[in-house]
């Protein structure tokens, strides 16, 4: 939980301090772009679940 809001605040803070430069934020404007990250990591679970499952190590 603590690794949460400290990734929460962190983020907070970058959004803050890039409008305060006036540059464009450093993450997907739209919801698509945060699907296709959340569809990576998904992915990479799924890739360490079925090599657990299927290998011996």
């Amino acid at each position: 939980m603590k690794e949460l809001l400290l990734s929460i605040l962190a983020g907070i803070v970058i959004g803050v301090a890039f409008k305060f430069m006036r540059l464009p934020l450093p993450a997907p404007p739209v919801l698509s772009g945060v699907l296709g990250i959340f569809g990576v990591y998904i992915g990479g679970v799924a890739f360490d679940y079925i090599m657990k499952t299927f290998t011996n190590s």
